[in-house]
């Protein structure tokens, strides 16, 4: 393995290990979901912009113009995504919440008939109906109405997060000839514009007056490492990895995720909950596997 490759599955990882961190920050800053969203994706976009300026380049006008419809569909759907997301870490577990957001890829392989007319075959069809069960294991429906209550509420809410992140990974299908760079940019500005709206009318802007100081080191946290320093940490990695490698590393985040839920935030998982665990994750990563060979 050479040392550029080796460089950048370092990187990836460690992009990976970030982002399974995010729903352990979350549950320590006592903003609403939407303005947790919006600051993220406001924060995250500047940090990107200072890295293409000092970078010396700049934003392809063009290439945004020709994608403007896909990008603003995309970066709407981030927006939407993010908030269900942050609301699932609130009412269950962050393992819970990480293992229905995973269920985005079962999504696509479900809609891509439709969408992208892409065939779907026996062991995709397989893998979705394995990844359902498991998300039915983790929800906990068999075990006599844990899936109920603020539990059910938030399995829910981790549903809709992976609808609308599926919705993301099949509208950037349709997004061509611009840098990922440009096209994070986008999306994550606009995920922030579109969140606006709706965050002052229904919460206003008081909350940020209360926040603790180290509360607010949270919130920059997020932005700027959970979003601009990941994202750049794993667009630099793309380009020395192959489309399987970097499907079968992102693996790394959930683990985490669930990792951190039971170490650190003392959550319970139940034999159940682990077995859904082992499910849906196996089964979206054989598709991926099979997808990519």
């Amino acid at each position: 393995m050479g040392q550029k490759k080796k460089s950048a599955i370092i990187q990836l990882s460690l992009a990976m290990l970030i982002f399974g961190s995010i729903g352990v920050f979350r549950k320590f800053i006592p903003l609403s979901s939407s303005w947790l969203a919006c600051t993220r994706g406001v924060i995250g976009t500047l940090f990107l912009l200072g890295v293409v300026i000092a970078s010396g380049k700049r934003i392809e006008r063009e290439a945004v113009r020709k994608n403007l419809l896909a990008l603003f569909v995309s970066g709407a759907a981030i927006g939407i995504n993010w908030i269900l997301l942050f609301e699932a870490y609130r009412y269950t577990t962050v393992a819970a919440a990480t293992l229905c957001y995973y269920m985005a890829p079962v999504l696509v392989i479900l809609l891509a008939p439709f969408v992208l007319k892409e065939k779907l075959t026996v062991k995709k069809s397989l893998c979705a109906a394995t990844a359902v069960f498991g998300m039915l294991l983790v929800s906990g429906i068999f075990e006599g109405g844990e899936a109920t209550g603020s539990n059910g509420k938030g399995i829910l809410y981790g549903l809709g997060a992976a609808a609308f992140y599926a919705t993301v990974m099949l509208t950037n299908q349709f997004i061509k000839e611009i840098s990922s760079y440009d096209r994070t940019i986008i999306q994550l500005g606009t995920a922030a514009v579109v969140i606006v709206p709706y965050a002052l009318l229904t919460n206003g802007v008081q909350e940020f007056t209360v926040l603790t100081v180290p509360q607010v080191l949270l919130l920059l946290a997020v932005g700027v490492i959970h979003t601009g320093l990941t994202y750049r940490l794993y667009f630099g990695s793309m380009a020395a990895l192959s489309g399987q490698t970097i499907a079968v590393y992102s693996y790394i985040d959930p683990a985490f995720a669930v990792l951190l839920s039971v170490l650190v935030l003392r959550e319970e998982t139940g034999v159940s909950g682990i077995l859904g665990a082992v499910l849906i994750l196996g089964a979206t990563f054989f598709s991926e596997w099979e997808s990519k060979s």
